[in-house]
């Protein structure tokens, strides 16, 4: 078949071209087109061949722009000749791409190709329409030799004072056609020209081969050994922070998001930087961890809960999972140019972000046990992947996936580790379980009021622990601290003096230091004396003393407080407030129902509304080899339809001329005989307008005044009123 046009060259094309075709560019198949048709012209779109020029490396663009700076048709000796002896090997690349595809006369370019190239393809202007001998420019004045190598390796484009009085250089270029006048400011230089000032080359450095990766030898068992240390740390991470918000939630951002004040300080209570804090917030709304209640609280899901049973090994693969896909940055937060940009808030997207971590991944996992130098990646990266959409955010992608991968223990000392090749390859045990040290059930108790945890708790112990000490400093083993505040927040958590110091006899392998001891009975004996409620809320105690001290506490000056009993006062603040400036000030205070029991238990904080997960903006995935066969299956389908459906329209156009016309009696007898024949028919029916169409069917029976027959223009049965058809014929 002779290709004419872009069309014909999809036409042509057998099944397994147009498998490699889709799995190349899958947005040819979502959704599946019509038919060529509709193919060609998606194929040929501006936004569909942006997507493929995205996926060129740096030496398939090189050569695709010495493409489109030729003249069409173009052979193969011909883009050799301009480029490089390697480009032979691009060319077929290129055409099962469907950027190149070949006529009767050579290689053409989709028609829509050099639009989203550019005017200026390799820093070339537009072909002269003179004709120009090259060998003057051997001769030409110094002054014109200089303005050709500023305008020899593009751009093109020069600018003049007056084009009218240019100067000399300038006046014999344009005597001679070598430059040619824009406007009145502007000359251009043409492309044969600099082709040829080129030395006949298009590129100035062409890059048929990608750079070397350098970097520092790491041993597989010491980058495991960092790596398995790092799934440790942010599984416990994750865990502190969302133990955290579900006792002191952060408040949203009117726009969506966690606050400055509020990111600084769960990074103070994680003891990490406020970029990981962010990274490790991020991590928790994207598994659906967190989310923003009615009263724009961020609080933890009930998915949590279930989410603390998991194993290590499902729990790691679902946050690397997700991390891989996700079009959020949280690297964008807190940058100078950045102010509005928040954790968790809506401004987090970027388009490349999944496809830049996926190309880092890979390239780390093709280089093992190699440590890269940042430079020589970020090289390497660029030229497997040169971002053109948005180059200026590229390099810093990669720097900031290199600092999340190590977070996350997907690297460990920069080197990729075996958790991180299983998962790559599809594996189902990462043998994380196997090698993470067992959770311990036991503490050691010192006598400065802390205690170590010398590995991993147990998630019970865990609990307790954080309800009743503050976490002092962590690393291969966690240290813990009592204080008066931690024992009193235990006890607003439901156990007693006595309760406590059970849990710590229990789980410590130390005794209990005599001065903790006494710190636990002298908290416990001073909680609950006084009592909050709502009035808006009231202040009830035993001892009005103690009331007294409170209403003339200097600190309290600014809290409404009003006696209305000798062992009662209100306040118009709520309850909650009301128990925080009394804290603040050294009381200790405890919740009361309305009914004046003291409110007791674990107080676990969730939100009632389902999380939103976050939308992924990003480059469609490849399909799978199902999805590619069965979209190529429904192609065919179509194709053969619509070319079905063209040739009947002919047929009934050329062989009847006008709408069938036939009386009421030769209607019924013609649909009775041709139902029992099993003939096609084409029929005149009447719309509800009352305008009458050429339909062509097969009927299958009458019933109840009705014909029902496929209808050959949707290949659905269909019922046709019989008063309405005006005409029956064969075709």
């Amino acid at each position: 078949m002779e290709t004419r046009s872009f069309a014909d060259y999809l036409r042509g094309l057998d099944d397994p071209g147009l498998l490699s075709l889709f799995a190349l560019r899958p947005d040819l198949v979502s959704p599946v087109p019509h038919d060529i048709a509709s193919l060609a012209v998606r194929a040929n779109s501006a936004p569909s061949l942006a997507r493929a020029v995205e996926r060129l490396n740096e030496w398939q663009f090189q050569v695709l722009e010495a493409c489109a700076a030729l003249d069409e048709p173009m052979v193969e000796k011909e883009i050799l000749s301009v480029t490089n002896p390697s480009a032979k090997f691009v060319l077929p690349h290129l055409v099962s791409m469907a950027l190149l595809y070949k006529s009767s006369d050579g290689y053409r370019l989709p028609s829509s190709l050099r639009e989203v190239l550019g005017n200026e393809p390799a820093g070339l202007g537009p072909a002269s329409m003179a004709k120009l001998s090259m060998k003057k420019l051997d001769e030409a004045p110094e002054a014109a030799k200089k303005v050709l190598e500023k305008l020899t390796w593009g751009p093109p484009r020069g600018s003049v004072g007056d084009i009218r009085n240019p100067g000399p250089g300038i006046a014999w270029l344009l005597k001679e056609n070598f430059l040619v006048p824009f406007d009145q400011r502007t000359v251009i230089l043409p492309r044969n020209v600099a082709i040829y000032l080129r030395g006949g080359k298009i590129h100035k450095h062409p890059s048929p081969n990608p750079p070397v990766l350098t970097g520092r030898l790491v041993a597989q068992k010491t980058s495991d050994r960092a790596a398995i240390a790092n799934v440790s740390t942010i599984l416990r991470w994750y865990e502190e922070i969302l133990n955290f918000w579900s006792e002191e939630p952060p408040s949203a951002l009117r726009a969506g998001g966690l606050g400055v004040r509020d990111l600084k300080t769960a990074a103070q209570h994680l003891g990490v930087d406020e970029n990981c804090a962010a990274f490790v917030a991020e991590l928790v709304y994207l598994n659906g961890l967190v989310a923003i209640d009615a009263d724009d609280r961020i609080l933890p899901t009930h998915a949590f809960d279930i989410w603390l049973t998991q194993s290590p090994q499902i729990r790691w693969r679902s946050l690397v999972s997700l991390w891989l896909v996700t079009s959020r940055v949280s690297g964008l937060v807190g940058r100078a140019e950045s102010k509005h940009i928040s954790a968790l808030g809506p401004e987090l997207d970027r388009v490349n972000a999944a496809a830049t971590r996926r190309l880092t991944l890979e390239t780390l996992s093709q280089h093992p046990e190699i440590s890269p130098d940042l430079d020589s990646l970020l090289a390497l990266i660029k030229w497997k992947a040169p971002a053109r959409r948005n180059p200026g955010l590229q390099g810093d992608l990669i720097t900031w996936t290199l600092r999340e991968a190590e977070w996350l223990g997907v690297t460990g000392q920069g080197a990729i580790s075996k958790y991180t090749l299983a998962l790559l390859n599809g594996r189902e045990d990462l043998e994380i379980d196997s090698e993470l040290p067992k959770p311990i059930d036991h503490i050691l108790i010192q006598g400065d009021n802390t205690a170590i945890a010398p590995g991993r708790l147990e998630i019970a112990v865990a609990r307790v622990l954080d309800s009743i000490a503050d976490i002092e400093s962590r690393g291969g083993a966690t240290v813990y601290r009592f204080s008066e505040s931690s024992i009193r927040r235990g006890l607003d958590h439901g156990k007693t003096g006595e309760e406590i110091k059970e849990f710590l006899r229990k789980t410590s392998k130390t005794p209990i230091p005599q001065p903790l001891d006494y710190l636990i009975g002298d908290v416990a004996k001073r909680h609950g004396r006084l009592r909050v409620g709502n009035t808006s809320s009231y202040l009830r105690c035993e001892d009005p003393t103690l009331l007294s001290q409170i209403v003339s506490d200097k600190k309290l000056e600014g809290l409404p407080l009003r006696r209305i009993a000798p062992e009662v006062l209100v306040c118009d603040l709520d309850a909650n407030e009301m128990m925080i400036a009394l804290r603040s000030a050294g009381y200790m205070p405890a919740a009361e129902s309305n009914t004046g029991v003291l409110i007791t238990g674990q107080r676990v904080s969730r939100a009632k509304s389902k999380p939103r997960p976050p939308r992924v903006i990003g480059e469609l995935e490849t399909p799978t080899e199902e999805t590619l066969a069965a979209a190529l299956r429904a192609l065919r389908a179509a194709e053969r339809s619509s070319h079905k459906q063209t040739s009947l329209r002919e047929i009934a156009a050329n062989a009847l001329g006008s709408l069938p016309r036939t009386t009421a009696n030769e209607t019924l007898d013609l649909l009775h005989k041709f139902i029992v024949e099993g003939e096609t028919l084409s029929i005149g029916y009447a719309d509800n307008n009352g305008s009458v169409t050429h339909r062509i069917i097969d009927p299958l029976s009458i019933s109840a005044g009705s014909l029902i027959a496929r209808d050959h223009g949707t290949g659905e049965i269909q019922t046709f009123r019989i008063p309405r058809i005006t005409g029956v014929a064969t075709l």
